[in-house]
């Protein structure tokens, strides 16, 4: 019989994802020889037998590897033959170039949580159950290859009944480097906020129960996750919840709740197929879905009618909740942040005692280490599609393929929701998500999400890309760690552009009429930007539209307070401040004053066409909101009241703007708007329906625009924090796409700033 033998360098997502048990089973199947290994570069398989037998392996690896791996190339050579019947697994080499990828972190598998349910199974009720289909990945990672010395893991000597799972090819558990068992592994304790120095405190069950205790209670539970500490409470208990909110200074800003599975989330919210999918789904990220259950707590996400819910992705959660024979915890959970509001999440178990002290009353914890800090993801439906808000665990750090090759670069993103990024070749890594860089713990955040990135990718960055933003602290960030290397600066919204049409793989020399309707950008005439219809390349834009300037007063104090911005358009658009308008009204006198003065003169006030800061002005002049506890939330609960009303009524007509035709940019004017708006308010008319009409003029307006510049092209790309807007987003799409266009929305990226490093790279590398 003529026997082969090939090699083939497996690059991708396939340490820690059960590649080599695939390999190995697939080659006996198959009747095959050789070895299978991991080094730097992959994972590297030398495999021998029949020419068919071969080739039907090579299929396999390419097109049916496990569900967890994502295969990125396949190198195959053919090398002289050996002979031998034998198939093993060899130990990881530590040499080899090349790159290999980190897998995110995973949430527990159907046969984990089997196990867990089963009193019969040695790992029953362990709260550390995993396999090489689950677990920790990412966030316990010091450095690659992907073995267990070279992870937090390394504290945890095997028992000889896991170092057998471990070692056997057939078992689920080969080679998962965070095997463990109640015997060998990490251990769980709970102390009360009082004895939290205490190293003698509660433990396993008990532990457990008493945790579950004090959520029914009515207390504020720190649990230490995969990624970091959250702080959980009964979000049925308005006491509790209030309370919470109070700690963390949290303001308005809706809390994330956690339930034990799919049946308790329908309970809560309306939640169709493709929800289910991704609340079901490895990544198990928060998803945004509208609320029905009105027993939780008003404060669990004030004035909002939406929820965002997370499925208990951890083994540690499911028993939180409680599982047969427990008396359970309350069945929905409170699950934010461990953190006040604006701080990078607490990890570090000695951090956390610090930062939490004063925020819990009681402490789950563990002694696992967390090396890396990962906040959960976030995501909403917009019309079955999948809308990513927050990138972070359970797709972090996962590339993203470039649609050219670029040379080893670093992007440091922006200064709002924060992730950085190294890129080389075809490839780009994004960091989990960082926060809003505005002070001294983000920005040592920052420093150790990247260090880590250059450390799991192998990118060592040549170039370096930045916002154009003179003042952003990422910017500084890169001036002062670039040495001699240089630091490309990249404008705000060409970035935004060029991230969705890169997530789409557009070619080097594409354009595209690109539409960043955002809070904030800046200009390279010093205005601040957010309002753009940008013909946009990767190496370059060119300003076609632009919303009319109008002041922006104070900076980030006409931000935080709609109404001044309702003012600016007020005054732009030639209406009287009368005192019958709500946000006149919302004004103090003696701020009118100063107003007044500040647009007179432009004293201390900055042109901006931001679209962002419209909403909020409409919100304000609706009745809405007049002033903001957390970014946007003037816009969300405006988008939030306007999705109940019915588009087909034909008392909700789309208000207008003007355009002027004539120059060049062309200039959008919404002062019939705003003037439509205001008499609308003033006649009684509900704020939903002036919400509902305002959308529509939005969308309608992306339309009129693309139409007018249809010659430039007919590919349109929405890209911005705005257009994180399910209802604008819907109906933008959806008049586009009826009128011929073809329309590029993010799906794999945030359209927020945590898409910005991506396009950073784009724009900086092109050309």
């Amino acid at each position: 019989m003529t026997r082969v033998r090939r090699r083939l360098l497996v690059a991708g997502v396939v340490q820690g994802v059960g590649f080599r048990p695939f390999v190995y089973t697939t080659a006996a199947e198959l009747a095959l020889s050789g070895s299978v290994s991991n080094d730097s570069s992959g994972v590297i398989i030398e495999v021998e037998g029949a020419p068919a037998a071969l080739e039907e392996f090579t299929r396999r690896v390419r097109e049916r590897p496990p569900p967890l791996a994502v295969v990125e190339s396949v190198w195959e050579s053919v090398i002289p033959v050996r002979g031998g019947t034998g198939f093993h697994i060899a130990d990881t080499s530590r040499t080899g170039g090349g790159r290999t990828l980190a897998s995110p972190d995973v949430a527990m598998c159907v046969d984990c949580a089997r196990e867990l349910a089963d009193p019969g199974n040695r790992r029953y009720r362990h709260p550390f159950i995993n396999c090489t289909n689950c677990g920790p990945r990412f966030t316990i990672i010091a450095s690659l290859p992907y073995d267990r010395d070279r992870t937090s893991m390394a504290a945890f000597a095997m028992c000889e009944r896991c170092a057998g799972e471990y070692a056997d090819p057939s078992d689920r558990r080969f080679h998962a480097q965070p095997i463990a068992c109640p015997d060998c592994g990490p251990s769980l304790s709970y102390f009360s906020g009082a004895e939290m120095p205490r190293p003698d405190g509660a433990t396993g069950d008990t532990a457990l129960r008493q945790a579950r205790e004090l959520l029914r209670a009515g207390g504020i539970l720190a649990v230490k996750g995969i990624g970091g500490y959250h702080l959980a409470c009964d979000a049925a208990d308005e006491t509790a919840v209030a309370e919470l909110r109070r700690r963390k200074r949290r303001g308005d800003k809706p809390f994330a709740v956690m339930v034990p599975d799919l049946a308790t989330a329908r309970t809560i919210a309306d939640v169709d197929a493709v929800s289910a999918a991704v609340l079901t789904g490895p990544q198990r990220p928060i998803v945004l879905l509208t609320r029905r259950d009105r027993t939780l707590a008003s404060s669990v996400a004030p004035r909002n009618p939406d929820l965002g819910i997370m499925i208990a992705y951890t083994p540690l959660h499911v028993l939180l909740f409680g599982v047969e024979g427990d008396r359970p915890g309350p069945q929905v959970l409170v699950m934010t942040s461990g953190n006040l509001g604006g701080e990078p999440i607490c990890y570090d178990d000695e951090d956390a005692r610090t930062r939490l002290a004063e925020l819990a009353d009681g402490w789950l914890s563990h002694n696992r280490r967390i090396l890396v800090p990962c906040d959960d993801s976030v995501v909403r439906m917009v019309d079955g599609i999948e809308l990513p808000i927050r990138r972070s665990r359970g797709y972090a750090p996962l590339p993203v393929a470039l649609p050219f090759p670029v040379p080893p670069t670093l992007a440091v993103g922006g200064d709002l929701k924060n992730t950085c990024a190294v890129a080389d070749g075809r490839y780009a890594w994004l960091s989990q998500h960082i926060g809003d860089m505005d002070d001294l713990d983000t920005l040592r955040a920052f420093d150790d999400a990247e260090r880590h990135l250059e450390e799991l990718t192998g990118v060592r960055p040549k170039h370096l890309a930045a916002d154009a933003h003179p003042l952003y602290r990422s910017t500084a960030w890169a001036r002062q760690h670039a040495g001699d290397r240089p630091v490309r600066m990249v404008q705000h919204h060409h970035a935004h552009i060029a991230s969705v049409m890169g997530e789409h793989g557009l070619g080097e020399s594409a354009t595209v009429l690109g539409f960043a309707f955002d809070g904030t950008g800046f200009g390279p005439d010093g205005a601040v930007w957010g309002g753009e219809v940008l013909l946009t390349g990767y190496k370059g834009y060119r300003r076609l539209a632009h919303l009319a300037y109008v002041p922006l007063a104070g900076g980030d104090v006409s931000v935080r307070r709609p109404y001044r911005m309702a003012l600016a358009h007020l005054r732009g658009a030639g209406l009287e401040w009368s005192a019958g308008i709500a946000s006149v009204a919302a004004c103090p006198p003696r701020e009118r004053q100063v107003l007044a003065h500040q647009f007179d003169t432009g004293l201390g006030c900055i042109p901006t066409s931001s679209m962002g800061r419209l909403f909020d002005a409409v919100s304000s002049l609706a009745g809405v909101r007049h002033t903001a506890d957390y970014e946007a939330q003037a816009a969300i609960e405006l988008e939030g009241i306007s999705r109940g009303v019915d588009a087909s009524d034909p008392a909700v007509t789309a208000y207008r703007f003007d355009i002027d035709r004539a120059a060049d940019p062309l200039v959008i004017n919404p002062a019939p708007l705003i003037a439509a708006v205001v008499a609308d308010a003033t006649g009684g008319v509900a704020p939903a329906v002036i919400g509902a009409r305002f959308h529509r003029a939005v969308a309608r307006l992306v339309l009129e625009l693309a139409f007018a510049c249809a010659n430039e092209s007919r590919t349109v790309a929405l890209s911005g924090g705005v257009l994180q807007n399910a209802l604008l987003l819907s109906q933008s799409r959806t008049l586009l796409e009826e009128n011929g266009f073809h329309v590029l929305c993010h799906r794999r990226l945030p359209p927020n700033d945590g898409g910005l490093a991506f396009g950073q790279i784009l724009a900086a590398s092109a050309g």
